[in-house]
């Protein structure tokens, strides 16, 4: 590498890491609320103009109100014949409770070698990362090998039906041509022994059923005895559904990646005891034992207005994940335990996806992370949330999650994802500018 180039990639590094400070102090929370909020629209007029300032000339778009909005920028490649690669990412951020911080959850704060704050890992680090390497193409009149769709997006915390969804029902022309995306969770690494690393690339996600459940009964006098009271029967319903058993079941993503996991960690798994395996994994058990069967989490309750009334209704929310295949058998579980007392509402019903580990995209991915840390080795996982390729699959798109950081064994990372003091190592962003700019180069 030359000396010019050398000092182009330190300087795009040290973008990614100032840009994702900046990023984190745009408060971009994602109540849930339809209009949206200040903060996303703040966060897309920002990007526009990080783009516009190298001499892009992006679109910054309106979904479903002046505050929901993204960027959208087209970067031609070296032949406009071959099919696009969407670079994708999301401005909003999950809501962040100050007291529970170590830090101002918004203040993009560098301590310890981190940048800390909401966002830093889900997913502001791999907006900054994505900024950082086209701003620096600009600089150097880079042109990828293919077209490149650069879009930025608002609502994907609460589902994207405000952002990505409604960009594939409205403007799927933004996204002509594209056949592959790459955008979260997948690409960082665990560590397997002193010196190696397994990066998992994401190729599967689970399928979402959020659901509202309600009980009806006779309401009253709290000091009367009532055989009828729906708090009861919510409570027996939802304990029963937090606590079912779902049977652990291997689809291809999970069988290859447990053979990996299980080969590097020295430890055999067995379907019938996982538990010294998912023991071997430490934090990681986490994000791998959700991917291993359907779960359905109780997450929110609802009854009454005071100590000595007995209501007349009481409601409870689901969070329903089905892996790719086994939507009904989820729906069946849920349904034989709600029997005819309780009644179901889903409230945000999305798509799983798989897509095999296999092709060019996956090679190119594979070869990028192993040019910057040879002791490291790509294999497969099911994201046990949603992202917004729920939406460009619909498209015929095949999605994969692909946010390369190189861990520290020590930081829990699964711990990152929606968590209290939610931070990313420095080193890690800049390794991730490396390596997206080596898989654009190789794909």
């Amino acid at each position: 590498m030359t000396d010019d180039a050398q000092q182009e990639l330190d300087r795009a590094q040290a973008e990614a890491v100032a840009i994702l400070q900046a990023l984190i102090r745009i408060d971009t929370t994602n109540t849930g609320e339809p209009e949206g909020t200040v903060g996303e629209a703040e966060a897309a007029e920002y990007v526009e103009s990080l783009l516009r300032e190298v001499g892009y000339e992006p679109e910054r778009f309106e979904t479903t109100s002046g505050r929901r909005q993204g960027v959208h920028l087209r970067i031609a490649g070296q032949d406009p014949g071959r099919e696009a690669l969407l670079l994708h990412g999301h401005l909003d951020v999950v809501p962040a409770i100050a007291g529970d911080w170590s830090v101002d959850p918004f203040s993009g704060e560098e301590k310890d070698g981190l940048i800390w704050g909401r966002g830093a890992v889900d997913m502001k680090d791999m907006d900054a990362m994505l900024i950082a390497m086209v701003r620096s193409w600009a600089r150097t009149g880079y042109v990828p090998p293919r077209d490149i769709v650069f879009l930025m997006t608002p609502d994907e915390e609460a589902g994207g039906w405000q952002g990505a969804h409604w960009l594939v029902d409205h403007r799927p022309e933004l996204l002509a041509g594209v056949t592959e995306a790459v955008g979260e969770v997948g690409g960082f690494s665990i560590s397997a022994g002193s010196d190696r690393r397994l990066y998992l690339l994401q190729t599967a996600e689970k399928g979402i059923a959020w659901l509202r459940l309600r009980a009806s009964g006779r309401g009253g006098h709290g000091s009367f005895v009532n055989d009828d009271n729906a708090v009861t029967t919510l409570a027996r319903v939802v304990s029963q559904i937090g606590e079912y058993p779902f049977p652990m079941t291997l689809t291809p993503t999970m069988k290859a990646c447990v053979a990996e996991l299980a080969e590097a960690l020295d430890v055999p798994f067995d379907q019938n005891d996982p538990e010294p395996f998912l023991r071997a994994l430490g934090p990681m058990a986490r994000i791998i034992g959700a991917t291993l069967r359907n779960t359905a989490n109780p997450t929110m309750l609802h009854a009454g207005y005071k100590s000595n009334v007995v209501p007349a209704m009481a409601e409870a929310h689901i969070d329903g994940r089905f892996l790719p295949g086994h939507e009904q058998e989820l729906f069946d579980v849920v349904d034989s335990i709600l029997g005819d007392e309780v009644t179901r509402e889903l409230i945000n019903h999305d798509i799983s996806l798989e897509t095999p580990f296999e092709g060019p995209t996956i090679e190119a991915m594979a070869a990028a992370i192993h040019s910057e840390d040879p002791q490291g080795r790509a294999i497969p996982y099911t994201m046990s949330g949603g992202t917004d390729a729920k939406s460009w699959s619909t498209l015929g798109i095949r999605c994969y999650g692909f946010v390369p950081l190189r861990l520290p064994p020590e930081l829990d990372f699964p711990a990152m994802f929606h968590g209290i003091d939610e931070r990313v190592p420095v080193e890690s962003v800049k390794f991730g500018v490396r390596v997206l700019q080596r898989f654009v180069d190789m794909f």
